[in-house]
């Protein structure tokens, strides 16, 4: 009998994300934190024939999408690998599009993961790492799945222990940002590094500087970043290029209180009460 293989996507956020310099080669210096949720996408990997399905409550925002990065991610192992990927495979798409949580880069990653257990490849094999930095800056991160401090365009990954347990809330206002005009509307000035130290007080201590030109693109995330602060979070910020916000909370009923307000306020808001992982 043919097993089908499943493996999460978590939504990724980034907890502090500077823009040093602009690179020659057209891509950013950054420093950044990564951090992962226990919720996020699922995908599923059936041997076989081959399909892919969307399915979820964000699946028609990609319905039109001619390759999605599963099947890019599946062409790049196969490649790197020498072996055959046939199969069907079945995205549950439960984040939004174009959001700034890795959603696009997580189901990647779980498509290498589902496709290294498949045919007995390490999760950290150096060369599954190069197929999923060929596909995009966050799929590295996203592969890892664990706190990391994100340098270069975000690829080169210092791992920073386990962050399980903080409760979060993420809000998206509905609206998809585009990454690439948020960072050409950088003001190009280096504000200086992430500190050292533990990742929330690196965090704490640290900033989001796409936030202000992703404001300018889509003025809504002040108010989103606005309605969250007024919960009196630990922390309150745009995660990547926007236009998801998240914020983090001591305890579980702070954060179930928040999410509340946030749905009493903005009902046609995106929410995501969850927890750090």
């Amino acid at each position: 009998m043919t097993q089908t293989i499943t493996e999460r996507a978590p939504a990724k956020i980034n907890l502090a994300l500077h823009v040093r310099a602009r690179r020659p080669d057209g891509y950013h210096a950054l420093e950044t934190l990564f951090a992962f949720l226990e919720d996020g996408d699922e995908l599923h990997f059936t041997p076989g024939a081959a399909s892919f399905t969307i399915k979820g409550p964000f699946a028609a925002a990609l319905s039109g999408e001619g390759d999605n990065l599963v099947l890019r991610a599946a062409r790049g192992f196969a490649a790197t690998f020498g072996v055959a990927v046939e199969g069907a495979w079945l995205l549950e798409k439960n984040l939004p599009v174009a959001s700034g949580i890795g959603g696009g880069s997580a189901d990647a990653a779980a498509a290498l993961r589902i496709l290294a257990r498949r045919h007995d490849v390490a999760r950290n094999d150096p060369r599954l790492f190069a197929v999923a930095d060929a596909l995009g800056s966050d799929v590295p991160a996203c592969l890892l799945g664990e706190p990391a401090l994100g340098t270069g365009r975000g690829e080169q990954l210092d791992p920073l222990g386990r962050l399980d347990g903080v409760p979060v809330l993420l809000v998206n206002p509905g609206v998809a940002v585009s990454t690439g005009p948020v960072f050409k509307a950088w003001d190009g000035v280096d504000h200086g590094g992430i500190m050292t130290g533990a990742a929330l007080d690196r965090a704490l201590a640290g900033r989001n500087d796409l936030e202000a030109p992703a404001r300018t693109i889509a003025p809504a995330i002040g108010e989103v970043i606005d309605l969250l602060r007024s919960t009196a979070p630990t922390l309150a910020r745009m995660s990547g290029s926007g236009a998801t916000c998240f914020a983090l909370y001591a305890r579980d009923d702070q954060c179930a209180a928040a999410a509340d307000r946030v749905r009493a306020a903005q009902p046609g808001w995106w929410c995501l009460e969850s927890r750090l992982s």
